[in-house]
């Protein structure tokens, strides 16, 4: 594609722990972290491990980073690569943080304040040269983060909250949605409505049907779910997600050829991926 109107690159997709190694060498071990550019403007979702690989490609390539950062929630895999994002201490950086379930705990900026602390930390957010500035909002909102880009948000069925994302630019639309635990086929009106008609939904696909059973309540769903709903939303390209780190390359690759079967298009998501839209 000559001129894209968005270029989505993973630089995560394990969800849970990172778990570099051998056996996950092609699909990556990092946690989620999604960049989309929009023109010359750029949104990222989530800052687990693989926000670092992102921060170390803008340091090489001289970039001065503007971004916004938006978190589907704070667990701890969506958010270790924030202390280590090199641009949060250069002075010429400035990054928008976005949050929506961590009100009740002070909010955003006591949340990441709490992570770099001690004795969990040695520096503290405070610490930081670069502009950032700390937004809470609610589930539902809708948010105009820059110039020609809107953010829509829905609640996330996931322990302790979450938020799913549909960013619209240029009258295209891209759905992230993570973590969520899919109900059946009577899918929540309000996820649909993020995913409807998008040209990409990344979605939380972390297990197989055989094995959620053995994870109810966990707040994650199966890639056959996510399937179904891609199905009902409409959406034109489907990219599974956040990827449990037990599955190695082996078991990813037979994801991959039974997803493709039953709905061809469909992509795994892999650390540094790239998808135009």
């Amino acid at each position: 594609m000559a001129n894209p109107l968005m270029t989505v690159r993973i630089w995560g997709a394990r969800g849970s722990i990172p778990a570099p190694g051998p056996e996950t060498v092609r699909y990556g071990g990092n946690t989620s972290c999604v960049e989309v550019i929009c023109g010359n403007r750029t949104v990222v979702f989530d800052a687990g491990s693989g926000l670092r690989l992102l921060g170390n490609q803008m340091m090489r390539d001289n970039k001065i980073a503007d971004i916004d950062l938006f978190l589907s929630h704070c667990h701890i895999d969506h958010l270790i690569g924030l202390p280590f994002f090199t641009p949060l201490f250069e002075k010429t950086s400035r990054v928008r943080l976005w949050a929506g379930n961590v009100e009740a705990a002070g909010g955003l900026k006591e949340t990441i304040h709490k992570m770099m602390s001690y004795p969990l930390f040695p520096i503290e957010i405070e610490m930081a040269q670069g502009k950032i500035d700390f937004n809470d909002f609610e589930a539902g909102d809708i948010l105009t983060p820059q110039s020609g880009i809107i953010v829509r948000t829905a609640e996330l069925n996931h322990p302790g909250g979450a938020i799913g994302y549909r960013l619209e630019h240029g009258g295209k639309a891209i759905a992230y949605i993570t973590d969520t635990e899919l109900n059946g086929s009577a899918f929540d009106s309000a996820l649909l409505g993020l995913a409807k008609d998008a040209a990409l939904l990344i979605i939380d696909s972390t297990y197989t049907d055989d094995e959620l059973p053995q994870h109810v309540g966990w707040g994650h769903s199966s890639w056959q779910q996510t399937v179904s709903f891609a199905d009902a939303a409409g959406v034109k390209q489907l990219c599974l997600y956040h990827h449990d780190p037990e599955h190695d390359d082996t078991f990813m690759d037979q994801i991959a050829s039974a997803a493709v079967r039953l709905r061809p298009g469909t992509t795994v998501a892999r650390e540094g991926m790239t998808i135009e839209i």
